[in-house]
């Protein structure tokens, strides 16, 4: 780890500043409401001329801000600074002219960041390709536990924008970020954070897996307190040694082993702190049972963890990880157990929509009849079979990309037996569910843990687990 003093970055001056803002939607309209109020000239430009799009554009019109459909390609004349949503990838021609022409490049998470005031309330940051939204919803619950004023927000449903210039006042925020918003935040400097873990994803808008890695280390530049990472994946870790942080920062590591000094981790159910103790070479602070952990699946133990190591770099007491884990219910959609029937059990993990996910998911249960496919998005599915294969005993395959794993499947498990469903209508649940019955036996695990995006079949990995679920309580009645 790198040592910098990084001093806050100042609230710039928008008067009579000309800013392009790129992109409508749930940040870019936020974000030209803020610079229009700070007396910025603000042009939008977007891609899209949809109904939804006329409908923003009108409501900023309306304040005076200058709105082009249909071409987010082309920089306005006289553009001093971008302010772009986060999913406009970096090679757009908008940002090759502005680069070119010597113009910053800012996301929403950049603004609310240059935004906040000089007695804002630090951030507590986390990324990673898979749990960020758990991890940092438990994190929200354990700070309130410890009688904090905070808020789960970023990649996560509540504008930043909003939480830094609302009314509310925060003694500290908890920030989902993704890889899209850490690249277009060059001035972000979290009081501690968090990198759960890395696979390949994005690997389109990134252009390459160092790209994207990279891109996710940014959360660790200039931490103050802790930079946490996933013992079991070094990339992690690497990535904190590359990091330019303030003097005194220390690199915290989670683990679902014995910690070593320096570590969160788990002894015989217990979830124990040796990091944020005295004497950390001889002693270990108790936090919570893994019990207090739901659901107790590895990786969410995981989550638990990172959360937890957050928290108490920030100073929360023992029993405010205990309680705020107890008090934390996990979204819908993300291991959610719907039912038993006849003996199994029916499992909800529709949000495991890429291979590090659903491995994750796989290695739950011992014995699975897994319901996958979807849209792949240039996945490939060789070594999550490898790895899963022992615990299957049949796959149903429902979806566009079914293919590419019914193949896998072939290459690294071929006596499992394989239910191949050609039908990507939404009728076609029931029928996967139906035919997971018939190959499950008492003990075993229906688990629907797609390993690819919903959108060939569903309007979104929600509407996907919702089907699930209705078909199997059809099933239970």
């Amino acid at each position: 780890m790198g040592s910098g003093q990084v001093t806050s970055s100042v609230s710039p001056d928008f008067q009579g500043m000309h800013v392009t803002v790129a992109g409508l939607g749930v940040s870019g309209v936020p974000a030209a409401k803020v610079l229009h109020a700070r007396g910025a000239v603000v042009t939008v430009v977007n891609d899209g001329d949809d109904a939804r799009a006329r409908e923003q554009a009108a409501e900023l019109e309306a304040l005076g801000v200058t709105v082009r459909l249909g071409d987010g390609a082309t920089l306005p004349e006289g553009t001093e600074l971008i302010v772009t949503a986060p999913g406009w990838q970096p090679d757009k021609p908008l940002f090759q002219a502005a680069r070119a022409a010597g113009v910053d490049i800012w996301g929403d998470v950049e603004l609310a960041w240059r935004l906040r005031g000089p007695e804002a309330a630090p951030w507590l940051a986390v990324t990673g390709t898979n749990g960020k939204t758990t991890t940092v919803q438990m994190l929200a619950s354990i700070l309130k536990a410890a009688g904090l004023r905070t808020a789960a927000v970023g990649n996560i449903g509540v504008s930043l924008l909003d939480a830094v210039l609302g009314d509310q006042e925060y003694d500290v925020l908890a920030v989902e970020l993704s890889s899209y918003q850490l690249h277009w935040a060059p001035s972000l400097r979290a009081h501690s954070a968090a990198v759960l873990n890395l696979a390949p994803d994005h690997l389109d808008w990134h252009g390459s897996m160092e790209a994207y890695a990279k891109d996710k280390g940014r959360v660790y530049e200039g931490n103050r307190v802790a930079c946490v990472y996933n013992v079991a994946d070094k990339l992690t870790e690497e990535l904190v040694r590359e990091a330019d942080v303030e003097e005194g920062c220390r690199a915290i590591g989670f683990t679902l082993g014995t910690p070593g000094p320096s570590q969160l981790g788990v002894v015989d159910g217990i979830l124990v702190d040796r990091a944020f103790v005295e004497n950390r070479h001889k002693n270990a602070q108790e936090l919570a049972e893994v019990s207090d952990v739901h659901p107790p699946a590895p990786h969410n133990i995981a989550n638990a963890l990172a959360a937890a190591a957050l928290a108490r770099a920030f100073g929360v007491p023992p029993t405010a990880v205990r309680d705020g884990l107890r008090a934390f219910t996990p979204d819908a959609h993300r291991i959610a157990h719907v039912a038993d029937v006849d003996g199994v059990a029916y499992v909800d993990d529709s949000k495991a929509t890429n291979t590090h996910a659903a491995e994750a998911s796989l290695a739950s249960y011992e014995s699975i009849v897994w319901i996958a496919g979807g849209l792949a998005k240039g996945a490939t599915f060789d070594e999550l079979v490898a790895k899963s294969a022992k615990r299957l005993r049949g796959v149903v395959l429902i979806g566009a990309d079914r293919a590419l794993i019914r193949e896998a499947l072939a290459r690294h498990a071929p006596e499992v037996p394989v239910v191949d469903l050609d039908r990507t209508d939404t009728g076609a649940m029931p029928a996967a569910v139906r035919e997971a019955r018939r190959l499950a036996v008492a003990g075993d695990t229906v688990l629907l843990a797609p390993a690819c995006a919903s959108m060939d079949m569903f309007a979104n990995y929600n509407k996907r687990g919702d089907a699930f679920a209705q078909a199997v309580r059809e099933l239970g009645a």
